[in-house]
């Protein structure tokens, strides 16, 4: 059932350039804590380093390494706002609730920035991003995007670019215009998380790997953590395990796992590229998405690697299959090697909104990201820490968002993959 427990990093790029090896025991005899946080990715570091900052005491218990999961693992890109568009959260949720969600996802990207200047975390940081259209339909949404984003709540660091602008930072015929953000950026996924840990070490934090938690339950208002060899006694338990939801017992999610869809993703790493080659790819560092809804995205490393994703599918040697779709982008590329290829689950709900809130009174929970996760981990972090402190105001905005939930189980829900990738394909191919 603990796919995940116990488990070592894969072999990626990410891990081959991590710039602090961090190795943390397993949990070996019964403590207590005020906080005790399941899951050591960017969520829950999060959390505890906010709750540390605070003074609380914290404990952090991971089931395989620092950063196993999506953390490690994702493409890097931060990006403020969410997977929907800004006016369908007006149409849902009407003005007010609408600009609140709005500025907690540019405090999202504030936050990154304030901590990799506070705790001098070196994850390669880099703004600029750019989603790019390969039909004029496309376009249009992104043309919604930047009227709406500028005309609802002043923002100002979109650039609309026709395709002769795009061509003067990107070198691909394939895109008829894009929408750049000055604001969102990339990073090093891997060495933001190890970053992450440090700091909160540093603050105290205890963190335990290789220490999956099977079982939890209340004993009066204090929660109890099993793992395999002891456990832990909390005031308060926050779940940040993502996409490993879905892996967990009943009596840890309490159903909430029924809103998550695990959506694989696939990334491959070419070898370094002169620097004549990479000012052929993007010559402005920025990172760079389609609006498919099964997209491409890329972007190049600090060492001049294109790293190049896409949502994945049921093809076994996705490395070949992630090559071609590059070259449909960079046909330049066609000598260059691929020295790297890894995969891993995302959390997607079904209406792509962030699933935050509680099981119970003293029991958070943040998933969902939907893709967004480099940037709303941090976000949740900090709101979750602010409820536990004592004001929930935050978090009963995002509380009151309508995620469905998918019945059925596993087999469901890769049925649900299985109907839905090869729709979708066809909906990015006449839409």
């Amino acid at each position: 059932m603990l796919n995940f427990a116990y488990q070592e990093h894969q072999k990626t790029y990410y891990y081959d350039s991590r710039n602090i090896d961090i190795i943390r025991p397993h949990l070996a005899q019964n403590t207590s804590t005020d906080v005790c946080v399941i899951g050591a990715g960017f969520g829950g570091l999060s959390v505890a380093l906010e709750l540390a900052e605070q003074g609380k005491n914290v404990v952090v218990l991971e089931g395989a390494r620092i950063g196993f999961g999506a953390s490690g693992r994702s493409g890097g890109q931060a990006i403020n706002g969410f997977e929907d568009g800004i006016d369908e959260y007006v149409e849902q949720f009407g003005f007010e609730m609408t600009q609140k969600l709005w500025e907690m996802s540019l405090e999202a990207i504030d936050i990154i920035d304030e901590r990799i200047a506070k705790y001098a975390i070196h994850c390669d940081w880099k703004k600029g991003y750019a989603t790019l259209a390969l039909n004029h339909r496309r376009m249009d949404d992104l043309l919604a995007i930047e009227k709406a984003s500028r005309e609802i709540f002043g923002y100002d660091k979109m650039q609309l670019w026709d395709k002769a602008q795009l061509k003067q930072h990107l070198g691909s015929d394939i895109y008829v215009g894009g929408l750049f953000d000055s604001n969102s950026g990339h990073l090093h996924p891997l060495n933001y998380c190890l970053g992450l840990a440090k700091a909160c070490l540093d603050l105290g934090v205890q963190i335990f790997e290789q220490s999956p938690v099977v079982d939890m339950k209340t004993q009066g208002n204090k929660v109890i953590l099993q793992t395999q060899h002891a456990q832990v006694t909390a005031q308060h338990v926050v779940i940040a395990t993502n996409a490993y939801i879905t892996g967990l017992p009943r009596s840890i999610h309490h159903g909430t796992a029924r809103k998550i869809l695990p959506v694989e993703s696939f990334i491959i790493a070419t070898e370094p590229l002169e620097q004549s080659v990479a000012d052929t790819v993007i010559n402005n560092g920025m990172s760079v998405c389609d609006n498919n809804l099964l997209l491409d995205y890329y972007r190049l490393s600090a060492d001049n690697r294109l790293l190049f994703g896409s949502d994945s599918s049921s093809n076994k040697d996705m490395v070949q299959v992630m090559r071609r779709n590059m070259l449909k982008v960079f046909p330049q590329l066609v000598d260059v090697k691929i020295d790297y290829g890894w995969g891993g689950p995302i959390d997607m709900t079904m209406n792509s909104q962030p699933y935050f809130g509680r099981i119970a009174p003293n029991v958070y929970f943040a998933y969902g990201y939907s893709g967004h996760g480099v940037a709303l981990t941090g976000l949740a972090g900090r709101i979750i820490a602010e409820a536990i402190l004592g004001n929930d105001d935050r978090l009963s905005v995002f509380e009151k968002l309508k995620i469905p939930s998918l019945y059925g189980g596993k087999f469901v829900k890769k049925l649900a993959l299985k109907v839905g990738i090869p729709y979708y394909r066809f909906l990015d191919k006449y839409r």
